[in-house]
């Protein structure tokens, strides 16, 4: 069964992609009475408030209509950053080089944080390397990743 962000994702891609812009990804956080859906979209010329302001405003119908989200929640539209969330395996390809900060869904050789070198994708592993050392972690392992651009 995909997971609430996978089928938020879903409902929403087809719409964004009607405005013009990239689904970068869709983060669900439930947290009783105060849950939180985060939206993230780009383009190639960038993403402005007034982007995010005509996304929010799509979502919200489409949510009205489909209601997704059991009890209140609260909407947020918003570019991915300098600083992204990687949602998928092509946007980890993309980033190959970059440093990057992955959290584990459970400890890995004794651990759940990793933070080093983007080197890859080998089927559906991502491979970091953390100074001598390249570590396999599995892509559905993954719980949360961000890249850390250089400026």
């Amino acid at each position: 069964m995909a997971s609430k962000d996978q089928q938020i994702a879903d409902m929403l891609q087809p719409m964004v992609a009607a405005l013009g812009y990239e689904l970068w990804g869709v983060e669900y956080v439930a947290q009783g009475k105060h849950s939180v859906v985060r939206v993230y979209i780009d383009s190639p010329a960038g993403i402005s408030v007034d982007d995010c302001a005509v996304v929010s405003t799509q979502v919200s119908g489409i949510f009205d209509v489909e209601d997704p989200i059991a009890g209140e929640y609260t909407l947020e539209v918003s570019s991915p950053g300098m600083d992204r969330l990687l949602f998928t395996l092509e946007q980890y390809a993309a980033y190959v080089g970059e440093v990057v900060e992955l959290r584990l869904r459970s400890a890995f050789e004794g651990r759940r944080r990793f933070k080093g070198v983007l080197k890859g994708i080998e089927g559906e592993d991502v491979v970091v390397q953390i100074d001598d050392h390249e570590f396999l972690l599995p892509y559905s392992a993954i719980e949360k990743a961000r890249v850390q651009l250089r400026v």
